[in-house]
């Protein structure tokens, strides 16, 4: 089975605001039979504010993570949140192609006595690539105990997850790869677990997560667009993928209600809670209760939970 046993990555948001993801990762993954090993001694992959003060600081510091999963004898990464997967991506692409990101990668390096990680030997995956690829729509379908019929879903990708796109050359080659233009991994899998799929026209759209502590009323008002979309589509939750874009929404739905009288009801759960949940699995042992979204009147009518 591919990806029956991979590094994992959790990065820094998953094991703060983030946690109900990586108790659902996890807790999805031992259901399935796939094995995560964590990362020994990782760092934060330079996130969105080093990348803006030294980007080839940044790429250091995800090189750092890659050269720590090649040690441990892994040649994939599993990396749940869309930035840590962005960042990784792109550290392997500018190694790969920019003289001065090696540079700066192998100085560093051998100051912190460590090997230099070269481009080419540890290759990094989303959690939708992971179940995916590893037990694809069929398997899921076989483990489903509480299919989610009649939840009606809006797949929300977030834009990080695409984009750039040359950074993510396995992307757009074919019918069974991800698409960057109309990614649909997560609308596979869900719908796999008897999700109904709403035709959600901002699954890449911008949920302002840099701008929070520099702009929020921008911030705020990108996530009410995405919304009063997902609910003008019909959704009852939008599955999320994204760390910062969950807690974002999750955060500026409560904001748009307060701070401009603009309220919407729709529920945010991460794509491995709905997941956990089909499989038979309690809404704790996904985490649902560390959600700041109360979808548990919304789960207990599906059944779910």
């Amino acid at each position: 089975m591919k990806h029956k046993k991979v590094a994992y990555y959790p990065g820094c948001a998953l094991e703060g605001t983030g946690h109900a993801y990586n108790r659902s990762t996890k807790a999805v993954g031992k259901a399935l039979g796939l094995d995560l090993v964590e990362l020994e001694n990782w760092n934060c992959c330079g996130a969105m504010e080093v990348k803006n003060v030294d980007p080839k600081l940044q790429t250091y510091l995800s090189a750092r993570n890659l050269a720590i999963a090649e040690d441990m004898g892994f040649d994939t990464v599993m990396a749940p949140c869309n930035g840590c997967y962005h960042n990784l991506k792109k550290a392997e692409y500018d190694l790969e192609h920019d003289q001065g990101s090696k540079d700066v990668v192998s100085r560093i390096s051998t100051k912190a006595g460590h090997k230099t990680y070269e481009a080419g030997k540890v290759t990094t995956i989303h959690a939708l690539d992971w179940i995916k690829e590893s037990v694809g729509e069929e398997g899921l379908a076989k483990l489903v105990k509480k299919p989610l019929r009649g939840l009606k879903v809006a797949n929300y990708y977030g834009c990080m997850y695409t984009r750039p796109r040359h950074i993510f050359p396995e992307k757009d080659q074919g019918p069974s790869s991800e698409s960057t233009s109309k990614p649909h991994f997560m609308d596979d899998l869900l719908a796999a677990a008897g999700a109904t799929n709403v035709d959600f026209p901002l699954k890449t759209a911008c949920c302002g997560g840099a701008h929070t502590l520099s702009d929020s009323d921008t911030s705020t008002k990108l996530v009410l667009n995405i919304l009063m979309a997902a609910e003008a589509c019909g959704a009852d939750v939008i599955a999320t993928e994204c760390p910062t874009c969950h807690t974002g929404l999750e955060m500026h739905q409560k904001r748009a209600e307060t701070n401009f009288g603009k309220k919407t009801s729709v529920k945010i759960l991460y794509f491995t809670q709905l997941l956990g949940m089909a499989m038979g699995l309690s809404k704790r042992n996904v985490g649902v209760h560390e959600n700041f979204s109360d979808s548990g009147d919304l789960l207990k009518a599906r059944g779910l939970g």
